[in-house]
């Protein structure tokens, strides 16, 4: 099980970009995947999660309406689509996974992230004021 997260960079306060997490090694259609993000000085925080089982989506209060997470099943890839950036949204981007810890309905919390055992490296995403 391989993850690879791509996508990041800088970008101005109010832009766009769109994280990837291309899977490998295992077929991800029915697997929750999670993107996370860890600011510095602070601690890794959960930002939107989508299910595995029926492809629901679930976002921390601070990305809804901002950031859209979605599923290629074709290119067994899972996108982060993130609009009208903040200087707030400044940290390093993960996605993982763990088939046996399905999405939690309240992102913020902190459990979930510990039962996550597949988890891609980092990238950073800059938002400039």
């Amino acid at each position: 099980v391989q993850l690879q997260a791509s996508g990041g960079g800088l970008v101005q306060a109010g832009g766009s970009l769109r994280l990837s997490c291309a899977a490998s090694g295992f077929n991800s259609d029915y697997w929750p995947i999670g993107w996370f993000r860890q600011a510095p000085g602070k601690e890794r925080e959960g930002v939107s999660c989508i299910s595995g089982s029926d492809g629901s989506t679930y976002y921390r209060d601070s990305v809804k309406g901002r950031f859209t997470i979605s599923r290629d099943r074709t290119k067994n890839t899972v996108y982060l689509q993130m609009n009208s950036l903040k200087p707030e949204d400044t940290a390093v981007y993960y996605c993982a996974t763990d088939f046996e810890t399905p999405c939690p309905r309240e992102i913020e919390t902190t459990g979930w992230i510990h039962r996550y055992d597949y988890w891609s490296q980092g990238t950073l995403v800059t938002v400039s004021s």
